[in-house]
């Protein structure tokens, strides 16, 4: 892994703070019930260890039956979701704390339901004119009513091959796979469908694999520095992901200055057209002409020890302990 200065890019060093900031009471919500339940418990216990680092008082819990009654006895003065799949990123678990009137971290329900399917939020971008690959949402039900055969082969005749297949709504890389030959793409299929009822059929673009973090600590939405991603395998799937030495990382990707700029242009883009706030991932595929391409936006990023998010704050040169209090701290002022 390697972290080399960001050339080029200029991030705000977070405020300190209001003198009472770390007098906030976080709560840190981690866990649930969903397929990325392991991350999002790394995520949390990552983002615990930030918050303490920067004397806030914050505690761990999971998303779970006493949660309602936790905030109700005690509110918090601010929530961090680090909640993967869909428990921290569709919304719902935003909605409820909206009706609780507790603030936190991120976007708001609807945003954040937008995000999550990726077929609508490909759509906005699109709309928008920010580059997104071509693409086919098909649920499970009408892809048996239609017939299997005769549906895939349409969408090799529309979109061409290579294609990828990934669940419409995910995340951690959970049931996608590249499909290189026709016959393959009825078992990418299947797999894809354990995870949702609905797979995203997009068209490959290869090229270099890129994150980037977006961040507002009181300024306006920063692009931090981007994240090359080189998976060992060639594919960034769970295991490349979460699994120690099947990715190398380069912080600032090794692009040219001109593209660099264009990729970080492209995500703050990304995160204004779906109404995102505070923070976001935008993962990209910049292709061997120098263009980005859009391919999902994370509302809920991980924040484990081989996540994007944090690789990138520290590629900026600022403090994760730090960038998450001034989030918190901001969080908390929207109270009413």
């Amino acid at each position: 892994m390697r972290a080399d200065s960001a050339e080029g890019s200029v991030v705000t060093e977070p405020p300190t703070g209001s003198a009472d900031a770390t007098d906030l009471h976080v709560l840190i919500l981690a866990g649930g019930l969903s397929h990325e339940r392991d991350v999002s418990l790394r995520s949390g216990r990552r983002v615990l260890a930030a918050m303490r680092s920067a004397d806030v008082q914050a505690e761990l819990r999971d998303a779970d039956v006493a949660l309602l009654p936790a905030l109700t006895a005690d509110p918090p003065d601010a929530v961090v979701i680090a909640l993967h799949g869909a428990t921290g990123e569709d919304g719902s678990l935003r909605g409820v704390l909206d009706l609780c009137e507790v603030p936190y971290v991120g976007c708001d329900a609807r945003s954040a339901r937008l995000a999550w399917d990726k077929p609508s939020a490909k759509a906005v971008l699109r709309e928008a004119g920010i580059p997104t690959p071509d693409w086919v949402a098909l649920p499970h039900d009408r892809f048996s009513e239609l017939g299997a055969v005769a549906v895939l082969d349409r969408i090799v005749d529309r979109l061409g091959l290579p294609l990828m297949v990934k669940p419409a709504q995910g995340g951690s890389g959970l049931g996608a796979a590249v499909v290189r030959e026709s016959a393959a793409l009825p078992a990418a299929m299947v797999g894809c469908f354990a995870y949702d009822t609905t797979a995203l059929v997009e068209r490959y673009v290869a090229g270099m694999d890129v994150a980037v973090s977006v961040v507002d600590l009181g300024d306006g939405p920063q692009a931090l520095p981007p994240v090359e991603i080189v998976p060992r395998n060639g594919v960034y799937d769970y295991a490349a992901r979460y699994t120690a030495g099947r990715t190398t990382w380069h912080t600032p990707a090794r692009l040219d200055p001109k593209v660099t700029r264009e990729v970080s242009d492209v995500a703050l883009a990304a995160h204004a057209a779906l109404g995102l706030r505070d923070l976001s991932r935008v993962d990209l595929i910049v292709d061997g002409d120098g263009h980005p391409h859009v391919l999902e936006v994370t509302v809920s990023p991980g924040m484990t020890e081989t996540s994007l998010f944090p690789l990138a704050v520290q590629a900026a040169g600022l403090d994760f302990g730090r960038v998450l209090k001034t989030l918190v701290t901001q969080a908390a002022a929207r109270h009413p």
